[in-house]
């Protein structure tokens, strides 16, 4: 393995014990992740939807690893999801994003909400990488309120017709189906979860957004419907109870975000290690420098702070997973995977930032790999949850939902 990501495992393992079987997916990811990096360079450079990366973990057996083996996913609990994610997020976080919304905002949410027959008909198929899978929420209009949204369903003999746009959606032009969220006309206070065909008539990638300022590897769409069928086989959970899906989703997501960022400085630490080692500047070693010191002091201090929250979290999740009618304890797995996502994201920019100052110079050109991570951790700070709105829900679950600042 990895060194980094060696010794990482080793600490868990001995805090909480891995299995054989979750010590496997973990040696997997590692040699996924090695032979990813190489292509997720050539794709960024290139400012493409890295392809690669569906068909490495592919290979591996990576396409379902928090899905039940009875659906042929690895069945891994939400730690050895977090390491994963970690490891992926050394590589970058086109890949990171991938994953996450692939299996934790698409598969975990179909297994969590899903009737036994959408589970046999998605699962086994996303797991194995026969099919991608996308979650579109987000709209031009409709970002952390996505109570606000204008996508509208109807009904009509026993089948349903949604028309409406998503905005920023990643995997949105390369999924072979994904959940959507839309608001019913009959009754606009509903919003409702549907799993869509995106070969359906009417459903449209508008524009694959090319120009964003990182994430180049991270296939991201503007999306366009127009009456699409879906069968009512195809309702996720109880129609007017969207939303309730859409947060558990983006609980799930944000440890995965959260892990992926956690990487990121896993990876700066490295780079910069090296860097200020062998980089030599008014006749020593740039190491040898106090301010350099004083920078490779607060990534080394951010990363181990973000890495135990985001494993604290994952194990919170693990709690809730086995009892997952206990509200308080689905409250307190909302806060700490919030705080896990709000404190690594935010400390994956600063450090990549400080990388990149290491750096100096030659940081600042995208054959930096640290200059890929601090334009990706941008986003990171805004997907699955800005900033402002984990504040407040951090701050919220503590003083009680009446104290709720957006309800």
């Amino acid at each position: 393995m990895e060194q980094i990501f060696s010794q990482t495992v080793k600490e868990v393992q001995n805090l909480v014990g891995l299995s054989r079987e979750e010590m496997k997916i973990l040696e997997d990811v590692d040699s996924a992740a090695s032979e990813l990096l190489e292509y997720e360079y050539q794709y960024y450079l290139e400012h493409r939807y890295n392809e690669k990366i569906p068909e490495i973990l592919s290979k591996y057996d990576l396409m379902g690893i928090p899905i039940l083996t009875k659906y042929q996913g690895r069945g891994a609990r939400p730690i050895v999801h977090a390491l994963a994610m970690e490891r992926l997020g050394q590589v970058g976080m086109g890949v990171v994003t991938f994953a996450d919304v692939h299996q934790f905002l698409g598969s975990l949410t179909i297994q969590q909400w899903g009737n036994e027959e959408q589970k046999q008909r998605y699962l086994p198929k996303a797991a194995k990488g026969s099919i991608i899978l996308a979650f579109a929420l987000t709209e031009p209009e409709a970002g952390s309120d996505p109570s606000s949204m204008l996508s509208t369903y109807s009904a009509k003999d026993g089948r349903y017709y949604i028309t409406g746009s998503k905005y920023l959606i990643s995997n949105g032009s390369v999924a072979d189906n994904m959940i959507v969220f839309a608001r019913g006309i009959e009754n606009s206070k509903e919003i409702s979860a549907f799993i869509l065909d995106t070969k359906s008539t009417g459903f449209k990638v508008e524009m694959k957004l090319l120009d964003k300022p990182g994430l180049f590897t991270s296939d991201t769409a503007l999306l366009s419907m127009e009456e699409v069928e879906v069968s009512k086989e195809d309702l996720l959970g109880k129609e007017g109870k969207g939303l309730s899906v859409a947060y558990s989703a983006l609980l799930n997501g944000r440890i995965g975000i959260g892990a992926g960022c956690v990487g990121v400085m896993d990876d700066c630490l490295k780079q910069v290690k090296e860097r200020s080692i062998n980089r030599v500047q008014h006749g020593k070693a740039i190491a040898k420098h106090q301010l350099i010191q004083k920078h490779i002091a607060k990534i080394a201090s951010e990363l181990e702070a973000s890495r135990w929250l985001v494993y604290r979290a994952a194990l919170q999740k693990e709690k809730y997973d086995k009892s997952p009618e206990d509200i308080d304890l689905r409250l307190e797995t909302d806060r700490m995977s919030a705080i896990a996502k709000y404190t690594a994201s935010n400390a994956s920019f600063d450090v990549a930032d400080r990388a990149m100052q290491i750096f100096g110079g030659f940081g600042y050109n995208l054959f930096s790999p640290v200059t890929r991570h601090f334009l990706d951790t941008r986003v990171a700070r805004i997907y699955e949850g800005t900033d402002e709105i984990m504040e407040l829900k951090i701050a919220s679950t503590i003083l009680g939902k009446e104290y709720e600042a957006y309800r």
